[in-house]
């Protein structure tokens, strides 16, 4: 199993900020649903908006990332990051094409 659990800087302060254990124990359960899906289509401002949006309401969002987006693990770490640092969120875990964002508070 490939897990990446990082450390990640702050946007707003650009100090690094260690993710809870207990968010990082949500991220890794495997019941959290994925709610929100790349298509073909890619990467949109609707997707950065609508992760912001669910975001607020739980805290924790699991994506997952049709493989014709995103070929390789390289490619899929960059769309990752770059949508955590559009939405304000924190990237907890990358699994293959499944990621999950955090909102920092």
């Amino acid at each position: 199993m490939n897990v990446a659990i990082v450390k990640f800087e702050d946007q707003s302060e650009g100090d690094e900020m260690d993710i809870p254990s207990g968010i990082k124990r949500k991220a890794l359960d495997n019941t959290l649903e994925i709610t929100i899906r790349i298509g073909k289509q890619g990467l949109n401002e609707s997707i950065i908006e609508e992760l912001k949006q669910q975001l607020v309401k739980r805290k924790l969002v699991k994506m997952k990332v049709n493989q014709g987006v995103a070929s390789n693990n390289e490619e899929r770490k960059l769309l990752f990051e770059s949508i955590s640092n559009n939405s304000e969120s924190y990237l907890v875990l990358q699994r293959g094409n499944t990621a999950v964002f955090w909102a920092g508070e």
